[in-house]
Protein backbone atom coordinates (compact mmCIF):
# COMPACT_ATOMS: atom_id res chain seq x y z
CA UNK A 1 0.00 0.00 0.00
CA UNK A 2 1.41 3.54 -0.82
CA UNK A 3 1.51 5.79 1.47
CA UNK A 4 1.06 9.68 0.12
CA UNK A 5 3.64 12.24 0.43
CA UNK A 6 1.23 14.11 3.47
CA UNK A 7 1.27 11.06 5.34
CA UNK A 8 5.18 10.52 4.58
CA UNK A 9 5.48 13.71 6.15
CA UNK A 10 3.64 13.13 9.56
CA UNK A 11 5.30 9.94 9.87
CA UNK A 12 8.39 11.43 9.10
CA UNK A 13 7.60 14.92 11.52
CA UNK A 14 6.39 11.42 14.40
CA UNK A 15 9.79 9.87 13.76
CA UNK A 16 11.33 12.89 14.49
CA UNK A 17 9.12 14.14 17.46
CA UNK A 18 9.94 10.53 19.14
CA UNK A 19 13.75 10.66 18.48
CA UNK A 20 13.56 14.00 20.23
CA UNK A 21 12.21 12.40 22.95
CA UNK A 22 13.84 9.55 23.19
CA UNK A 23 17.13 11.20 22.81
CA UNK A 24 16.87 13.65 25.29
CA UNK A 25 15.97 10.70 28.17
CA UNK A 26 18.36 8.16 26.73
CA UNK A 27 21.25 10.16 24.97
CA UNK A 28 22.39 9.55 21.30
CA UNK A 29 24.07 6.46 21.85
CA UNK A 30 21.35 4.75 24.23
CA UNK A 31 18.85 4.28 21.56
CA UNK A 32 18.52 2.47 18.61
CA UNK A 33 17.34 2.62 15.15
CA UNK A 34 15.10 -0.45 15.72
CA UNK A 35 13.91 0.83 19.26
CA UNK A 36 13.53 4.31 18.00
CA UNK A 37 11.20 2.99 15.15
CA UNK A 38 8.86 0.91 17.16
CA UNK A 39 8.43 3.29 19.50
CA UNK A 40 7.48 5.87 16.85
CA UNK A 41 4.65 2.61 15.81
CA UNK A 42 7.11 2.00 12.34
CA UNK A 43 9.20 -0.99 11.58
CA UNK A 44 12.97 -0.96 11.52
CA UNK A 45 13.24 -1.15 7.77
CA UNK A 46 11.08 1.75 6.98
CA UNK A 47 13.63 4.19 8.67
CA UNK A 48 15.88 4.62 5.46
CA UNK A 49 13.05 5.89 3.46
CA UNK A 50 12.95 8.90 5.41
CA UNK A 51 16.12 9.26 6.92
CA UNK A 52 20.23 8.51 5.04
CA UNK A 53 21.55 7.54 8.56
CA UNK A 54 21.21 7.94 12.20
CA UNK A 55 23.44 10.57 12.34
CA UNK A 56 20.53 12.56 9.77
CA UNK A 57 17.86 12.04 12.46
CA UNK A 58 20.19 13.30 14.87
CA UNK A 59 20.62 16.50 13.71
CA UNK A 60 16.97 16.85 12.56
CA UNK A 61 15.81 15.49 16.24
CA UNK A 62 18.12 18.23 17.89
CA UNK A 63 16.89 21.02 15.82
CA UNK A 64 13.57 19.86 16.52
CA UNK A 65 14.26 19.86 20.00
CA UNK A 66 15.85 23.23 20.42
CA UNK A 67 12.90 24.49 18.62
CA UNK A 68 10.27 23.62 21.25
CA UNK A 69 13.02 25.23 23.64
CA UNK A 70 13.04 28.83 21.35
CA UNK A 71 8.93 28.60 21.28
CA UNK A 72 8.69 28.10 25.10
CA UNK A 73 11.15 31.09 24.92
CA UNK A 74 8.92 33.71 22.69
CA UNK A 75 6.91 35.04 25.32
CA UNK A 76 8.59 35.03 28.33
CA UNK A 77 11.56 38.07 29.56
CA UNK A 78 14.68 36.13 31.50
CA UNK A 79 13.32 35.93 34.64
CA UNK A 80 10.25 33.97 33.52
CA UNK A 81 12.47 31.81 31.80
CA UNK A 82 14.93 30.96 34.31
CA UNK A 83 12.13 30.54 36.91
CA UNK A 84 10.70 27.79 34.90
CA UNK A 85 14.02 26.58 32.91
CA UNK A 86 15.96 25.89 36.87
CA UNK A 87 13.32 24.29 38.35
CA UNK A 88 12.28 20.80 39.87
CA UNK A 89 9.85 20.18 37.28
CA UNK A 90 12.81 20.52 34.31
CA UNK A 91 15.05 18.62 35.72
CA UNK A 92 12.77 16.15 36.30
CA UNK A 93 11.53 16.27 32.73
CA UNK A 94 14.21 14.93 30.71
CA UNK A 95 12.76 13.84 27.96
CA UNK A 96 10.46 16.94 27.27
CA UNK A 97 13.20 19.19 28.94
CA UNK A 98 15.88 21.30 27.02
CA UNK A 99 17.95 19.64 24.10
CA UNK A 100 21.59 21.49 25.50
CA UNK A 101 20.97 20.69 29.20
CA UNK A 102 19.69 16.73 27.69
CA UNK A 103 22.23 16.34 24.74
CA UNK A 104 25.15 19.15 25.21
CA UNK A 105 27.35 16.66 26.41
CA UNK A 106 26.92 14.21 23.87
CA UNK A 107 26.68 16.99 21.06
CA UNK A 108 30.64 17.78 22.03
CA UNK A 109 31.27 14.37 20.88
CA UNK A 110 29.57 14.29 17.35
CA UNK A 111 29.90 15.42 14.10
CA UNK A 112 30.38 19.51 13.18
CA UNK A 113 26.96 19.32 11.44
CA UNK A 114 25.24 19.04 14.83
CA UNK A 115 27.86 21.25 17.16
CA UNK A 116 26.60 23.61 14.41
CA UNK A 117 22.87 22.92 14.93
CA UNK A 118 23.46 23.59 18.77
CA UNK A 119 25.28 26.75 18.78
CA UNK A 120 23.10 28.19 16.26
CA UNK A 121 20.11 27.14 18.80
CA UNK A 122 22.30 28.79 21.82
CA UNK A 123 22.47 31.80 19.29
CA UNK A 124 18.90 31.96 18.77
CA UNK A 125 18.23 31.43 22.54
CA UNK A 126 20.39 34.31 23.57
CA UNK A 127 18.54 36.58 20.56
CA UNK A 128 15.36 35.86 21.63
CA UNK A 129 16.37 36.54 25.54
CA UNK A 130 17.86 39.54 24.46
CA UNK A 131 14.82 41.01 22.27
CA UNK A 132 12.36 39.72 25.39
CA UNK A 133 14.75 41.92 27.34
CA UNK A 134 15.12 44.71 26.07
CA UNK A 135 12.22 45.11 23.74
CA UNK A 136 14.69 45.61 20.47
CA UNK A 137 14.99 43.49 17.40
CA UNK A 138 17.53 40.76 19.52
CA UNK A 139 20.80 42.74 18.93
CA UNK A 140 21.94 42.76 22.15
CA UNK A 141 24.95 45.40 23.77
CA UNK A 142 28.11 43.46 24.77
CA UNK A 143 27.54 43.35 28.35
CA UNK A 144 23.90 42.44 27.96
CA UNK A 145 24.77 39.64 25.83
CA UNK A 146 27.14 38.28 28.49
CA UNK A 147 25.10 38.91 30.99
CA UNK A 148 22.62 36.14 29.42
CA UNK A 149 25.60 34.35 28.00
CA UNK A 150 26.56 33.27 32.24
CA UNK A 151 23.14 32.99 33.16
CA UNK A 152 22.14 30.62 30.16
CA UNK A 153 25.52 28.45 30.90
CA UNK A 154 24.54 28.57 34.72
CA UNK A 155 21.07 27.50 34.10
CA UNK A 156 22.00 24.84 31.70
CA UNK A 157 24.67 24.10 34.05
CA UNK A 158 22.20 23.35 37.09
CA UNK A 159 20.00 21.53 35.04
CA UNK A 160 23.09 19.11 34.12
CA UNK A 161 24.29 18.98 37.72
CA UNK A 162 21.53 18.65 39.42
CA UNK A 163 20.36 15.90 36.89
CA UNK A 164 23.44 14.07 38.02
CA UNK A 165 22.86 13.86 41.38
CA UNK A 166 20.41 10.83 42.90
CA UNK A 167 16.59 11.73 42.51
CA UNK A 168 15.82 12.18 46.27
CA UNK A 169 19.12 13.78 46.50
CA UNK A 170 19.39 17.23 48.76
CA UNK A 171 21.83 18.52 46.62
CA UNK A 172 20.34 18.04 43.38
CA UNK A 173 17.52 20.24 44.60
CA UNK A 174 19.61 22.74 46.52
CA UNK A 175 21.65 23.18 43.08
CA UNK A 176 18.49 23.78 41.69
CA UNK A 177 17.48 26.54 44.30
CA UNK A 178 20.78 27.80 44.55
CA UNK A 179 21.24 28.69 40.99
CA UNK A 180 17.53 29.87 40.53
CA UNK A 181 17.68 32.35 43.37
CA UNK A 182 21.03 33.74 41.47
CA UNK A 183 19.85 33.80 38.66
CA UNK A 184 16.34 35.70 39.72
CA UNK A 185 17.92 38.14 41.88
CA UNK A 186 20.58 39.17 37.96
CA UNK A 187 17.47 39.17 36.28
CA UNK A 188 16.10 41.33 38.71
CA UNK A 189 18.78 43.93 38.98
CA UNK A 190 18.66 43.83 34.91
CA UNK A 191 14.93 45.15 34.83
CA UNK A 192 15.38 47.72 38.19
Amino acid sequence: MRVSKAQAQANRALIVETASHLFRERGYDGVGVADLMAAAGFTHGGFYKHFGSKADLVAESAACGISKTLELTQAADAAQFFDFYVSRKHRDSRDAGCTLAALGGDAARQAENLKSIFADGIDSLLATLARNESGTDGDASQEQRATLIGQLAQAVGAIVLSRACPDDSALADEIINVCRAQLLAVAADEQG
